[in-house]
């Protein structure tokens, strides 16, 4: 499964459809004046046990906490996706990493202050 996962989601990446259940689909109204969205969802599958991880990348250990790893205590994440369509119960979108059925929790537009620039 972790193969079929895209790494640190790209906005140039796979196409992926958020669907919205039926009592909440109104409230993708307005979200077509947006160009982002931020993303967080419920990593169900992921492994939540571990406090240190040595990432492939460089070996070094580290801990949880300074990684952007999906081995967390709380498997919560978020990605900054790009809006390509909007449709009923439907958000078509570019830079999502996560599996297909992966639990929604919710959906923002992208317009804080606090949001970092993408690179």
């Amino acid at each position: 499964m972790r193969a079929e996962c895209p790494r640190q989601g790209r906005q140039d990446g796979p196409l992926c459809r958020i669907e919205i259940d039926a009592p909440w689909r109104e409230g993708l109204k307005g979200l077509e004046g947006f160009a982002q969205a931020e993303v967080l969802y419920w990593m169900h599958q992921a492994r939540r046990d571990l406090v240190l991880q040595s990432p492939k990348h460089n070996g070094e250990t580290m801990g949880t906490f300074a990684l952007r790893s999906p081995v967390r205590p709380n498997p919560i994440s978020t990605s900054r996706v790009a809006i390509v369509a909007i449709g009923e119960g439907w958000v078509d979108v570019r830079g999502l990493d996560c599996l297909d059925g992966t639990p929604l929790i919710d959906l923002k537009p992208e317009h804080c202050a606090f949001s970092p620039p993408r690179n």
